[in-house]
């Protein structure tokens, strides 16, 4: 069953999100399901094309890896493509996440998503600047994405076509003093050619989530933290990578001596908790 409950907070309130407090424009009244506390955490949002290829999809998830490893809040707008991606990657790997709508608390769009909407809702925060009822217009898309860059210390746009929505969170987050990444892409590709204009025009290409990291003035996680979290199986393929450097998986089943389906298979997993990831073939540590 829908649940149809809702809570409020003003910003006269205390536990109004202080950064968004700090905007221009902040909004006078939030409507919310879930942690509120989460929006008063330092955040980092992730934002992108709702048409995006599958090299951004695996961008805006191996980020949503490690916001949840540093459990640092995700946010996003709960669209399609990339929005989707991030949101679900942080909920995977036992991260919070924050979803930003263009619409009522309680109207999901895309409708697609509405089981993502229930699971964000459960486990980290819905909210919106508008009324229940209020549906999509024109205009409310491009007014939240001033919210979504507003609660968060910094912004990361992975893909973008010219003229995507994308592009105005990160005008807005650039207007509001905040941290500001594009992800360099394809100069061939529709769907990088805003993200490459805004690194072009001055915006910090997004090289590694570490370096985001080094900006914000948050420790980095050490090796001996990202072990902890390994088995010994896993803790072996680890360290065959760090000596041996990128390798493809038949190189790792020589090195560690393991046959080819349990390599593959502890690299996904590896992969999914954000330690490995893989192109090309490759497999490499994940910086």
């Amino acid at each position: 069953m829908k649940n149809t409950s809702f809570n409020m907070v003003r910003r006269t309130e205390t536990d109004y999100p202080p950064l968004l407090r700090m905007i221009k424009d902040p909004p006078e009244t939030l409507y919310y399901k879930g942690n509120l506390a989460l929006a008063s955490r330092t955040c980092i949002s992730v934002v992108g094309s709702r048409h995006g290829t599958a090299y951004g999809r695996w961008v805006a998830r191996q980020i949503g890896s490690k916001t949840a490893r540093y459990n640092i809040p995700l946010v996003s707008g709960l669209a399609a493509g990339i929005d989707a991606a991030g949101h679900q990657s942080a909920l995977d790997h036992q991260g919070p996440t924050i979803a930003v709508l263009g619409t009522g608390i309680d109207i999901c769009y895309p409708r697609s998503n509405q089981h993502l909407m229930t699971e964000i809702e459960e486990k980290g925060l819905i909210l919106t600047e508008y009324p229940p009822g209020f549906r999509a217009t024109p205009y409310s898309f491009p007014a939240r994405n001033r919210i979504i860059s507003g609660l968060s210390a910094a912004t990361v746009v992975v893909e973008a076509g010219i003229s995507s929505g994308s592009l105005i969170t990160a005008g807005f987050s650039e207007d509001q003093g905040r941290r500001t990444y594009g992800v360099p892409g394809n100069i061939n590709s529709i769907f990088s050619a805003g993200t490459n204009r805004l690194i072009a025009d001055g915006v910090m290409p997004f090289i590694s989530f570490e370096d985001v990291m080094d900006d914000l003035g948050i420790p980095r996680i050490g090796e001996e933290e990202v072990l902890k979290t390994l088995g010994q199986d896993e803790i072996r393929i680890y360290q065959a990578l760090a000596e041996g450097g990128e390798m493809t998986a038949d190189e790792l089943c020589r090195k560690t001596g393991k046959p080819i389906p349990q390599v593959n298979a502890l690299v996904t997993i590896m992969e999914m908790k954000g330690v490995l990831w893989t192109s090309l073939g490759k497999i490499f540590i994940a910086k």
